[in-house]
This record gives C-alpha cells, structure tokens and sequence, in this order.
C-alpha cells in the first residue's frame, strides 16, 4: 500500500523545498501540481489542451480536468509505493476526489502537514527575492544574495523583481492563499490527519520536524 504525504502552506512557506527534500529521505516521487500542469501544457496532451481552451478565455481550470492530470501522475510506477503531493489538493473537492481515488488504488493518506509561517516573514521571504531573466537562478537580498548588489553571479545579467514578489503583491497572494485554504485546513482537521509545522524555523529545523511527523516519531 502506497503511502502519501500532502503538503500545505502559503507561497514562501518552503513547501517545494521540503517536498524535495522528503522526497530523497523517504523515497517517494515528489508531485507539484504546478509542474504537471505545465508538463501537459508542453507536451499539447488531451488533457493540457482541454486545459489550455480554459485559460485561453481567462478562466480558471476546471477540477475535473486537474483531477485527472493528478490521477494519470499517481498510477505511474514511481509512485507505486506513495508519493509527496506539493499544490494539491487545493479545494475540499479536489480532496474528496484525492480520497476517493486512493481507496481505489489501495494508497494511503498518511499525513498532510500544513507548514504554517506568519503572514510577516512570509511577506519578508518573497519580496527580498530577485531573480535573473536571463539564466533564471533566484537570489534574496537577505538569504542568498548576489556578489554584487543587483547583478547574477553567473552570467552578469542585471536582475529584476517578478510582479510576483512586489510587497504589495505578496500580501495579496498570502491573503487569497489563506481565504481559498481554510476551508482545505478545517477539512482535514475534522478526518484528524492535519498536523502543523513551525515554518518559521531554519530549513534543517523544518525537515526534521516533517520527517519525524511522517515517521510518526
């Protein structure tokens, strides 16, 4: 029986740095629902151009189509014995179908760890970030800057700040993040499978408290 892992928390919370590094301490593939997404967009699948007639008119993409996208993902091979799930699910619908299909493959939910960080080092992690157009490596002014202020280490290209990660920006996201997950939080909370990680800690910090909570230490 496969075993898998969900992982939640607003953008800048570390859920993708996390995910990979439980992904190499306990063997299971890590499945972000955003690189699926772009995958299937790439490679012009049923699904991705199903997808894409949606975003073509600006609207968002419906369940069922990211549903199948994670299903088709979850019955190959590698994941046979489980896996680690970063952005999905993001609604209770989405879990109810995640659920659903799990008892039919015979997996397990083992634990969703929500990596909870407040709003104001969330804020501070995302709009210190500058990344470089042309090569595309990410810097932070306060974590991992550059040599020189405003210039990429490898290629010498002038960096430049995503809209993304303007201040203004990042409240926004962090705000609509906590307004479409609540109900994501409370749903899990109610089948007793949620368990909440200090995400304010080091990175080290953050890992250990994840594996232990997996390892049910």
């Amino acid at each position: 029986m496969g075993e898998f892992v969900i992982l939640l928390g607003a953008p800048g919370a570390g859920k993708g740095t996390q995910a990979v590094r439980l992904s190499a301490e306990l063997g299971l593939p890590h499945i972000s629902s955003g690189d699926i997404f772009r995958e299937h967009l790439k490679k012009k699948t049923q699904l991705g151009m199903l997808a894409q007639t949606f975003m073509d008119k600006g609207q968002l993409v419906p369940d069922d189509v990211t549903i199948e996208m994670i299903k088709e993902r979850l019955l190959k091979p590698d994941c046979a014995n489980g896996a680690i799930l970063d952005g999905f699910p993001r609604t209770p619908f989405q879990a109810d179908a995640l659920l659903e299909f799990l008892a039919v493959i015979h997996g397990k939910l083992q634990m969703v760890a929500y990596i909870k960080v407040p709003a104001h080092i969330l804020v501070e992690r995302l709009s210190g970030r500058w990344t470089c157009p042309q090569c595309g490596r990410v810097y932070h002014i306060s974590h991992n800057p550059p040599r020189e202020a405003g210039i990429c280490d490898d290629d010498g290209s002038t960096l430049h700040q995503r809209p993304d990660d303007l201040p203004e920006t990042v409240e926004n996201r962090i705000a609509v993040y906590h307004q479409q997950t609540s109900p994501l939080i409370e749903y899990f909370q109610k089948l007793a499978l949620l368990v909440e990680v200090d995400g304010s800690l080091g990175i080290d910090d953050v890992t250990e408290q994840l594996l232990s909570k997996a390892r049910g230490s």
